[in-house]
């Protein structure tokens, strides 16, 4: 029986996002030598590094949310409209990631009108049936895509620590499938995204509903036999209910231009190491060299001596 690959989806707006805040206190500012700042671009390769150490996957691939706007503003003006605009430090960081991931011969992934989260669940949903999928993020929004070969490494508190799930593990833990978490989030409405959902219904009574009716749609079917309280709150936004469904769940039928052989994985790259000569990222030059074990082949395919 062929042995079956292993691909580590990254999320790379949330990698890049994280590490900038996680610098950003600090008021530490990395400049190359042209006066870019690096801050952020470094924290995101150390995540990505440390992911593939951890995951040592047979492909690699990097998805991006692209321009401002996507089909969900379409759907709702209000769609992530109280968010601030990216810092100024951050903005020059946008390029030089992919710039980096390029020189790291793995793909970056992206299309106009969708987000990161789109494209990693048509990516994945495309290779379930000839690879694993693991896929590293900071957003929970994430878990919804959990099946049988599709997992998620949830970044918690500094760098390669992770909450890891399974569509096994998430049923555990919060008593619904993985896609009745959408059903879930349409209920509790999503703060970060500016999206209300049911206004009074948090986390505990979203999960609560849907583990009694399953779906939205049973749940309007059998308002009656909702608590007085939680009626009235539910069939006052049905509306927003229903919107808030769309913008909660990711789409996986956009089109990507993706073949798993275009991500194989075999090692890093001597662009790679060029690259950050150029653009003086010590950080990370600091990380690989910590990274190795003399003898061994390490988990990136280089022998160090």
């Amino acid at each position: 029986m062929k042995k079956r690959s292993k691909l580590l989806l990254v999320d790379g707006m949330a990698l890049l996002f994280r590490a900038f805040y996680a610098t950003a206190p600090t008021g530490q500012l990395m400049l190359n030598q042209k006066g870019i700042p690096t801050n952020s671009v470094q924290g995101y390769l150390r995540h990505l590094l440390l992911a593939i150490k951890y995951r040592r996957p047979t492909h690699v691939a990097v998805c991006w949310d692209m321009g401002k706007k996507t089909f969900r503003h379409a759907l709702f003006d209000g769609y992530k409209a109280n968010r601030p605009a990216p810092p100024v430090e951050l903005i020059p960081q946008f390029d030089l990631a992919r710039e980096m991931t390029d020189a790291f011969q793995i793909p970056n992934i992206g299309v106009e009108g969708y987000e990161a989260d789109d494209c990693i669940g048509t990516v994945a949903g495309k290779i379930r049936d000839i690879a694993d999928v693991s896929i590293v993020t900071g957003d929970r929004d994430l878990l919804q895509l959990l099946d049988q070969h599709t997992g998620v490494d949830l970044l918690q508190k500094g760098y390669g620590r992770y909450r890891s799930y399974t569509r096994h593990a998430f049923i555990e833990k919060y008593g619904v499938t993985p896609r009745q978490f959408i059903e879930v989030k349409a209920l509790m409405g999503d703060s970060s995204d500016g999206y209300p959902g049911v206004r009074g219904i948090g986390e505990k009574t979203a999960l609560k509903l849907i583990r009694q009716f399953g779906s939205i749609d049973r749940v309007l079917e059998h308002l009656d036999l909702l608590p007085n309280g939680q009626r009235k709150k539910v069939a006052a936004d049905v509306d927003m209910l229903r919107l808030s469904r769309r913008l909660a769940e990711i789409q996986c039928d956009v089109p990507v231009d993706f073949s798993l052989k275009g991500a194989a994985y075999d090692g890093i790259p001597d662009s790679f190491f060029e690259k950050l000569r150029v653009h003086g990222m010590r950080m990370v030059q600091y990380d690989l060299a910590r990274m190795t074990w003399p003898g061994e082949t390490d988990a990136f395919g280089k022998t160090s001596s």
